[in-house]
């Protein structure tokens, strides 16, 4: 799964240039992460032992491999918690946002 990446957007200026589908192919953001997120996941590197469950669940995309461990790209995160939910470990944990 390729990580989401911004695209910029650019309005049309008629409605005949309007797209009839999707504007973007998918895996394309037009807007990092909308500043609604009230809790976000961090990972403790001494618990995670590498089974990639939060990978494979996460339904972002943004966790990824980063020095032989997790890590989480937060511009995109919307802090959903299921990475934090299936984890065996608890090796990710979900904290307050700070504004």
């Amino acid at each position: 799964m390729n990580r989401p990446e911004l695209k910029q957007f650019i309005k049309p200026k008629h409605i005949n240039d309007y797209p009839v589908g999707p504007s973007f192919d998918a895996g394309f953001l037009t807007s990092e992460n909308s500043g609604w997120r009230t809790e976000k996941p961090i990972v403790d590197a001494e618990k995670c032992i590498g089974c990639w469950q939060c990978y494979l669940f996460c339904p972002e995309g943004v966790i990824f491999k980063s020095n032989n461990i997790i890590d989480i790209d937060y511009a995109f995160c919307k802090g959903c918690g299921i990475c934090a939910r299936v984890c065996p470990k608890e090796a990710i944990s979900l904290i307050k946002e700070h504004k």
